[in-house]
Order: C-alpha cells, then structure tokens, then sequence
C-alpha cells in the first residue's frame, strides 16, 4: 500500500477527533443558560476535557505501544461521536463535562498513538515531516469543529443539532473502521499497559512554552465567547475560535523552515502581543482588534510553538515517542485548564474584563520569567559550543 493512503486517512482520522474537540464551543452560552450557571461553570466544564485528557496521557501514554497504534485512534473517534450524542440527547451543563471529559480521553488516545505511528508510517528519518502533518491535522480540527457550528448555526438559526454535528456522526464512525484496516507498521512491545509519560532532557522550555501558549487559546475559547455574547457578538464566536487555530496551521510552513529554538523563540514574542491585542479589543469593544489579537495568538500558539515543540520531543526521543508526546501535551493541558478555570472564577468575582486583565499581567510577567531562564541556561552551553 502506498504511504500517501495511510498517511491521508490518519491525518483525517486525527483531524476528525480533534473536530469533535471544539465542536460544542458555540454553544457554551445556550448549555449554560439551559442550566442557569455562570462563568465559573463554563470555564470548568471546558476544563473537564482535560479531566479526561491529563490521566489518560499521565497513565497510559504509552498504551499503544503494547496494543499497536491503530486502535486507540478508533477508540478516540467512537468516544468523539458518543459524547456529541449525548449533547444533543440531553443538552445542559452537566452533559457538557460529561462530553468533555470523554472528548479529553480521546484526544489523549489519539495525539499521543497518531504522532508516533504517523513517524513509523513515514520513517524515523522524516519525523518532522510527521510532526508537521500531525499538528496541521489537529490544529485544522481544533479549529474547524467551532467554525462548523458557527456557520452551521448561522444558516439553520438556534438549534441545539447543528448540522455539524450531524456531519460527525456520519463520518467519524466511518473513519474508526477504515482505522482498524490501516497497516500495522510498528512493532507492539510487552510493555506494562500503563506506562508513565517521559520528558526528553532539555525540552523544558518547549513545555513551559506550551503550556502558555495553550492557556492563551483556553482563554480565547473558553472566556473570550462570554464576553463576545455580553456585547451582542456571539455570533461571532466561531470564527474567533477557528482564528485561534487556523491561522497557527498557516504560520506552521514558515516555522518549518526554522531551527525549533528560533521558531520557540518567536512564538515567545507572539503570545503576550496577541493577548494585549485581543485584551485592547474587548476593553474598547473593537470586533478588528479581537480577530487580529486572535489571529497573533494563533500563530503562536499552533504555528510557532507547537510546532517546534512537538518536533524537538519527537527528535529526543526516538525510542519512545508515543510517552515523550504525552509528557508534553502535560505541560500544554495544563495551562490550557487552569489559569481558565482560575479566571473564570475572577470572571464571577470581578467581571470578565477585569478577569482578562489579570490573566494579561500574569501573562506577561510569567513569559519574562521563562525567557529569561532560557536564556541563561542557554548561555554556557553556546559558550561551550563556540570554545570547542
């Protein structure tokens, strides 16, 4: 069979768990009001996706090593489907962290299975080729599941069974089936079903960089859609979160064409300026500043710095890839889940600008702090470099 075949339909098959991920991020508002619950509700409902995500990339990261690739993925997709069913089945605030509590064990399945058996597909030799693939595929289905619903919801009106939704439980059972038929490329080991995540020396910047990238796009997700519906701007919801994403996947050929510390680098810039850009939109109620602080931190988050993350753990780890993409995604999730539910807490207390401001000013002070390790760390090893 030719790699173009497999290569297509684990890239679909990635994409489409990662579709279902954000899929119901329109909706937040309608879920939230069919419970009466505020802010701090929403943010931990958005949360509980990685409830679901942290233990199973903590505990069985490298699960696919001893049952091979092809199932977790499968696994993942059914997972997607059955938790947007239940959504449509019983709409409301307790459904919503039940669905992402389930979308978070599947994502866990599928990133860390995808990424190593797309690298076996392909070759080791071309590992970030499939580090490319890998994050395209996931960072277009991130995004494109809230796009989905949002122009779904703009052409049918308000329904709690967008067509997008629809269009998933058509195709993701489909794709778990042609998944189990893919070629057994790797080499399954007699491992311990549960094996911890490991962390590759010297990737601790790469994951502290992921994680405050990814708490900017929980940001953007998860609270930034509350404040557009308090301005009478929620249709514009979906757009802003596929912003957050796509324009990262845009941005992954120019950081392709970097060394991963410089694309690390850049991405470090981008974070903080997109956020105060987003910040400067929602305080003078700017709708440009919001999508072009958006699109900044996009470019960050799933251009520069995921990226070259996901590439330098792959580089550092060849033995053991599916544990190495854990550990970082670890590091991501949690910033994308803490520092949310943290200000959507200050979002009840304070209102949601004044909850935006702090995330900013820890934004900022925090990105300082890591840069500036980075670079003293860096220092001798250059020096020792330019000695030799």
């Amino acid at each position: 069979m030719s790699k173009v075949i497999p290569v297509s339909i684990l890239a679909l098959g990635l994409f489409a768990v990662t579709f279902a991920v954000n899929l119901q991020a329109p909706l937040y508002d309608s879920y939230a009001t069919e419970s009466e619950v505020g802010a701090t509700a929403v943010t931990v409902a958005f949360a509980a996706y990685v409830g679901g995500l942290m233990p199973t990339l903590l505990l069985l990261g490298g699960l696919s090593d001893r049952i091979g690739r092809r199932f977790p993925i499968a696994l993942a997709l059914i997972l997607g489907t059955v938790a947007t069913a239940l959504l449509v089945q019983a709409p409301s605030w307790i459904s919503l962290v039940i669905a992402r509590f389930m979308l978070g064990i599947g994502t866990g399945l599928a990133t860390t299975s995808g990424t190593a058996y797309m690298t076996e597909i392909l070759g080791a030799d071309r590992a970030r080729n499939a580090a490319v693939i890998v994050t395209s595929a996931t960072s277009l289905g991130f995004g494109g599941g809230a796009l989905a619903t949002g122009i779904s919801l703009g052409l049918q009106g308000h329904t709690l069974l967008p067509v997008s939704y629809i269009a998933l439980f058509v195709a993701a059972p489909v794709l778990a089936l042609i998944a189990l038929t893919l070629p057994r490329v790797d080499k399954p080991r007699p491992v311990s079903i549960v094996r911890l995540p490991v962390f590759p020396t010297g990737t601790w910047v790469f994951g502290a960089a992921m994680a405050l990238a990814w708490s900017t796009t929980g940001m953007t997700i998860a609270v930034v859609p509350l404040e557009l519906a308090e301005n009478n701007l929620g249709g514009w919801t979906g757009l802003v979160i596929f912003l957050a994403i796509f324009v990262g996947f845009l941005c992954q050929p120019i950081a392709r064409r970097m060394s991963n510390a410089r694309a690390l680098a850049i991405g470090f810039i981008l974070i903080p300026l997109g956020f105060l850009v987003l910040l400067a939109g929602v305080w003078l109620k700017v709708l440009a500043f919001v999508l072009l602080g958006t699109c900044i931190t996009s470019a960050a988050s799933y251009g520069f710095t995921y990226l070259a993350s996901l590439a330098e753990v792959s580089l550092r780890a060849p033995d053991d890839r599916a544990r190495a993409t854990a550990g970082l995604f670890i590091y991501a999730y949690f910033g994308f889940s803490l520092p949310v539910i943290a200000s959507g807490a200050l979002a009840d207390m304070l209102g949601l600008q004044s909850a935006m401001v702090v995330f900013a000013i820890a934004q900022v002070t925090v990105t300082g702090i890591i840069v500036l390790v980075w670079s003293q760390r860096s220092a001798p090893s250059e020096a020792a470099i330019n000695a030799g």
